[in-house]
């Protein structure tokens, strides 16, 4: 009963359209929505940024970490960050942001462990995208990042809400059918919502369809989310990569073997830990 009740919650959100990230902040939609805009230009996105100064510190931060300013060359003025990370890693700094408000809501004390690992699992995926896309040279590696720090988010919510049905929560195996089912498709509403770019969109939505065609930009996101993810599952086993990767259609498609895999994981070792911390893990 409690089940049936929680998806029917859930079905009712997205018909209404009515999905929203409880506690996400504001500014960051506003920043997302200027950076989606056609005219955007480090102008404009620099005003939204300004009136937040503790979102426009994370994306300082971000443009001078290790992962993001290998020449250890600092900047200390918004207008040469925003430069520096280019929109799309710009978008992952304030997901970031975003996040660590959430967390931290007391609106969710109770839950505070289960938020931190999706959320360190979110980060890891995010950098694992990053140097698979950056390995296989067919999408941008920082769009890639920012597709691996979005694909959670409807785990993210399916959690947040779960509070209102603690029986559910206690039953672990109905509780992950209800978000193996319903994830991908409230990913999908809530990150048009946050006006992310429709091949980011359809990569979160598709990456687990083996059954999706490999079409276009949204295609190879989906492959290397799907490579990112496996990865991150089994990154400290090579024999665990070989059994998962090899033979994959989306390593296949992005011209990866589990040999690569392994050497990339390997070799990229001290880089997703920079990523990581950049993104904060």
């Amino acid at each position: 009963m409690e089940a049936f009740e929680f998806v029917r919650e859930l079905a009712s959100a997205l018909t209404s359209s009515a999905i929203e990230l409880p506690s996400f902040p504001d500014v960051a939609v506003r920043v997302q929505k200027v950076l989606s805009e056609d005219s955007a230009n480090s102008a404009r996105v620099m005003r939204v940024l300004g009136a937040e100064p503790v979102l426009a510190a994370r994306v300082l931060s971000m443009a001078n970490s290790a992962a993001l300013n290998p020449a250890g060359k600092s900047v200390a003025d918004l207008r040469a960050a925003v430069t520096r990370l280019g929109f799309d890693a710009l978008r992952s700094a304030v997901i970031g942001f975003a996040m660590a408000q959430l967390r931290r809501a007391k609106s969710f004390k109770g839950i505070e462990r289960h938020l931190n690992v999706l959320w360190q699992h979110s980060v890891l995926v995010a950098a694992l995208s990053f140097v698979v896309a950056r390995r296989s040279a067919r999408i941008s590696p920082d769009t890639a990042m920012l597709t691996g720090l979005v694909h959670g988010v409807g785990k993210l919510y399916i959690l947040t809400h779960s509070m209102r049905h603690p029986v559910l929560f206690g039953d672990q195996a109905m509780y992950q059918r209800i978000v193996r089912d319903w994830h991908g498709n409230i990913a999908k509403a809530l990150l048009e919502s946050w006006y992310v770019a429709d091949e980011i969109v359809n990569a979160v939505h598709s990456y687990e369809d083996d059954a999706r065609e490999p079409r276009g930009a949204g295609g190879v996101l989906a492959d290397v989310l799907e490579v990112a993810e496996a990865l991150s599952m089994y990154k400290d086993s090579a024999e665990l990569i070989r059994a998962r990767v090899e033979g994959r259609k989306a390593a296949v498609r992005l011209g990866l073997d589990a040999d690569t895999c392994q050497a990339l994981v390997t070799e990229s070792a001290a880089e997703l830990a920079a990523l990581r911390d950049a993104l904060g893990h």
